[in-house]
């Protein structure tokens, strides 16, 4: 039997994050006698999902974080990787700030490259200058251009280059019979997170970054909890302010209310516990765990700055986050919170996992043959 295609991903970190679950999800559905994923990391110590990926036949592969400064160190060790590794014939990357540094090196190592966007911002400050300036280059270096989204795709590549035939959308899909509601899941979840029956649960599943905007979060919770005193938050993920999160909690009064469940590998299970999802999120690629949440059959509050292509079924409400909590509280508190079952316009919208790790099987399958 022939060995399977290998294909390298440049991902950054293995951490819980958007684009980490999508490309996670891939592998789990992809067809491995035919097609492995092997990972390069520059965050070496994030590794969420190293085990899992490690399970399914991956290698994983570690670089010098880039800091702005060390060109040469970058430039050297790429180089030697590529020489110490001629196996490899398609480079992935989903990270995009100093890509234009190793899509060169690798292409020059006769692979051809893939550059990904998963979001509509780089932040602010200095920072997201430099990443705007590197990253300028990267629709004219990379042989082909990926987005979850048409506006990730039109943020990073521009409008002339999403119309190009090197340019595709690639949905965040889910694995839909996953997270598919299941009542018993519901009621043991919420037992063993010690939450009520007539307790209303509203979730959140993300890191702790500033995209995510946990702080008006927050304080739509603390209001909503004087006409629902009842209401539990439950708040998945990890990351960089959760020192500043739990302060915030505190400052707020709101400590018995809200439950911080960290990193977790059993968010199918937490989304079945919850009532309501919401996210308020300043800026975002195509979020997948919304798309998830609707899997579950949730409806779905979130910012009216995420792209309407999250919105598979009419679970979904955007609200803005710019006028203040009241229209979130108002609209939270009127609205009906049932679930409805919106799996088959999930899969319609083209969601499914299934059919997107077919595709895309398929499309490296092409690409590996090409000289």
């Amino acid at each position: 039997m022939n060995e399977p295609i290998r294909i390298l991903h440049m991902i950054g970190s293995l951490n819980i994050g958007g684009s980490q679950a999508m490309v996670v999800n891939l592998y789990k559905n992809i067809d491995r006698e035919k097609i492995q994923f092997d990972f390069i990391l520059d965050h070496p110590s994030e590794v969420f999902f190293k085990e899992t990926v490690e399970s399914l036949g991956a290698k994983v592969y570690e670089m010098p974080t880039f800091n702005g400064l060390n060109f040469r160190q970058i430039k050297k060790e790429w180089n030697k990787f590529f020489e110490e590794h001629p196996e490899y014939k398609v480079l992935h990357s989903h990270v995009r700030s100093y890509a234009s540094l190793y899509i060169p090196i690798a292409k020059k190592h006769g692979l051809k490259t893939i550059i990904h966007s998963h979001s509509t911002s780089n932040g602010s400050g200095i920072s997201a200058i430099i990443k705007r300036l590197m990253q300028s280059s990267l629709k004219r270096r990379a042989d082909y251009l990926f987005a979850c989204s048409e506006e990730s795709g039109k943020w990073l590549f521009g409008e002339k280059a999403i119309r190009k035939s090197n340019y595709y959308m690639i949905p965040n899909a889910v694995d839909t019979k996953k997270f598919a509601f299941k009542n018993d899941v519901r009621c043991k979840t919420r037992e063993s997170l010690g939450i009520s029956n007539d307790s209303i649960a509203y979730g959140h599943v993300g890191r702790l970054h500033p995209s995510k905007n946990h702080a008006f979060l927050l304080d739509v919770f603390a209001e909503l909890l004087k006409k629902q005193p009842n209401a539990k938050l439950l708040l998945v993920g990890d990351g960089e302010l959760r020192g500043e999160i739990e302060a915030k909690i505190s400052e707020l009064k709101i400590n018995d209310s809200v439950f911080m469940l960290g990193a977790r590998n059993d968010v199918d299970e937490v989304l079945q516990a919850i009532d309501v999802f919401l996210f308020p999120s300043n800026w975002e690629g195509l979020p997948v765990t919304v798309v998830e949440a609707q899997a579950s059959g949730l409806p779905c509050f979130i910012s009216d700055t995420i792209t309407k292509d999250v919105n598979t079924s009419s679970l979904v409400k955007y609200l803005p986050i710019d006028k203040g909590t009241t229209v979130w509280v108002d609209e939270l508190t009127s609205a009906n919170l049932s679930r409805k079952n919106v799996i088959e316009d999930i899969k319609k919208a083209g969601f499914d996992i299934e059919e997107s790790a077919y595709n895309i099987s398929d499309f490296y399958i092409n690409l590996n043959t090409q000289e």
